[in-house]
């Protein structure tokens, strides 16, 4: 939509101002889905971006009177929810991976509790998002800006870094737009870019999953995603092995220990996944622009099986190397996927 449409002339923004829901919700609903997406980057995580977005819109809602036109109705829905964003941020910290917590396992932990007093950083459907840049003036494109590696490493910046990233790079807004929305000057902005695309550049590989899966094609990445459904399912080791880089890791959120190298990941799919789970029935879908698997177990091949985890692949040329499995049923639903199956 273009940036000039949304202006204080536009009859919805009168009439909204005058109490007018309905009005309002036209104005907000072609900017919602991208809005969302701006919150999860922000924040790392689908439940904090529902309640920032809903929050956002209250606090735009209220303020309706203070938007003048000098800027698109879009430029200020985004500094509301940046700074809905920012203020959230600030008061539950940042998002994190079991790799931000500690070193890497040899060999398969069995026993070990769910660490319930760590924020982790959640998978995202994408299903709405759109493909390629969302401006002319951007770094990164829509899909590669919610890629699991990018927001974990936002998740290392501070929030106005992390905004100042976000703003300029993704999202294609000046630096003297972005001062005005973050209450400071164009110097400081220039400078919380600089250093947030140090760290960024430090952490996140190349070429993108999204560079990667284009080389591949649609089909030959559902395949990869389908033949390590398939593995698990029929419980077959040496086949899922076979899909895996020889540095492959695999963590599972909210699980603390994770594993890297083909022998560590090897021992741990043949003690837990393959030999613990009785059952397996899985879902190819994607989720932060990566090929996804949604998997359910159950005790046998014929009982009813539950939802159990959101498994994002990360690829390197055609092999797996990441595997971070979420392993909260409550996911399911954000997927539009049920909780159990047949």
């Amino acid at each position: 939509m273009s940036e000039d449409i949304l202006r204080a002339e536009d009859p919805d923004v009168a009439e909204a101002r005058n109490g007018d829901d309905a009005a309002f919700n036209r104005l907000v609903e072609p900017l919602r889905r991208e809005l969302h997406a701006h919150c999860y980057r922000m924040l790392g995580s689908t439940h904090d971006a529902d309640d920032a977005l809903q929050d956002a819109l209250l606090r735009a809602w209220r303020g309706l009177e203070r938007f003048e036109g000098r800027s698109s109705m879009r430029t200020w829905l985004y500094t509301v929810a940046t700074r809905t964003c920012l203020d959230t941020a600030a008061a539950r910290g940042k998002r994190a991976l079991p790799m931000d917590l500690g070193p890497s396992s040899e060999r398969a932990v069995l026993e070990h509790a769910p660490v319930t007093e760590v924020a982790w950083l959640g998978p995202y459907p994408d299903g709405s998002l759109g493909r390629g840049p969302a401006g002319p003036d951007t770094r990164y494109e829509q899909r590669e800006a919610v890629e699991l590696a990018f927001v974990a490493a936002l998740q290392h910046l501070p929030g106005n870094q992390r905004a100042a990233l976000l703003l300029f790079d993704v999202l294609g807004f000046s630096a003297a737009e972005i001062a005005s929305t973050m209450d400071t000057s164009v110097a400081a902005v220039n400078s919380a870019l600089q250093r947030a695309r140090a760290i960024v550049a430090e952490k996140v590989p190349s070429p993108s999953q999204q560079q990667t899966l284009r080389k591949l094609e649609d089909a030959r990445v559902r395949e990869i995603a389908a033949d390590f459904a398939s593995a698990l399912d029929r419980g077959d080791a040496d086949a899922l092995v076979a899909l895996l880089t020889e540095d492959v890791t695999w963590s599972m959120p909210p699980l603390a220990h994770w594993y890297r190298g083909i022998e560590a990941v090897s021992d741990f799919a043949v003690e837990v996944p393959i030999s613990r789970c009785p059952s397996w029935r899985n879902e190819v879908i994607t989720a932060n622009g990566q090929p996804t698997v949604a998997c359910y177990v159950g005790e046998s091949a014929d009982a009813v099986h539950h939802a159990w985890s959101i498994n994002v692949l990360s690829l390197r040329d055609d092999r797996i190397h990441e595997i971070t499995s979420f392993l909260d049923p409550a996911l399911f639903a954000e997927f539009g996927l049920p909780p159990t199956k047949p």
